[in-house]
């Protein structure tokens, strides 16, 4: 892959996906979530689970969205680690905000690593800000998470 920005669609995720998910979770995450839990995402009415397809057909990345009543939870948003910081988490982050506000909801909450910097200035350019913190949220290593909030 070359530097600079990438040509990607983003589209919902379907089954053949999955593999490529799961990589890109266990390359990301020191906990990551089983392959039978995205799978389970695939036919859930209040989930969104969408991937960044590269022009070649090649997974860069994917998110994981929850919808309830006026509310929406991003559960996860990961790219490969080939293709970061060239706008894929931005796409995928813009896609499930635009799907939160036709869907309904009025705010838009996500969990963050406070040490995770990187992904605070994305949240931060797209308007959330700090809403709260829960200790020792995360494990492998343990840290605490930053609740973030976004009004649409």
């Amino acid at each position: 892959m070359s530097e600079g920005a990438l040509a990607v669609t983003v589209r919902v995720a379907a089954e053949s996906d999955l593999a490529a998910i799961h990589a890109i979770e266990s390359a990301s995450f020191g906990d990551p979530w089983s392959l039978e839990g995205f799978r389970d995402l695939l036919d859930h009415p209040r989930a969104k689970l969408e991937v960044a397809i590269d022009a070649d057909g090649t997974l860069l990345g994917y998110a994981v969205a929850w919808y309830v009543a006026d509310e929406s939870e991003i559960a996860n948003i990961a790219v490969a680690p080939a293709a970061r910081r060239r706008g894929v988490g931005a796409l995928l982050l813009d896609r499930i905000l635009r799907a939160a506000a036709e869907f309904g909801a009025k705010t838009v909450f996500l969990e963050v690593r406070e040490s995770n910097e990187e992904a605070r200035k994305l949240y931060e350019a797209r308007e959330f800000e700090i809403a709260g913190r829960r200790l020792k949220y995360y494990s492998k290593p343990e840290e605490d998470a930053l609740i973030m909030r976004r009004k649409l």
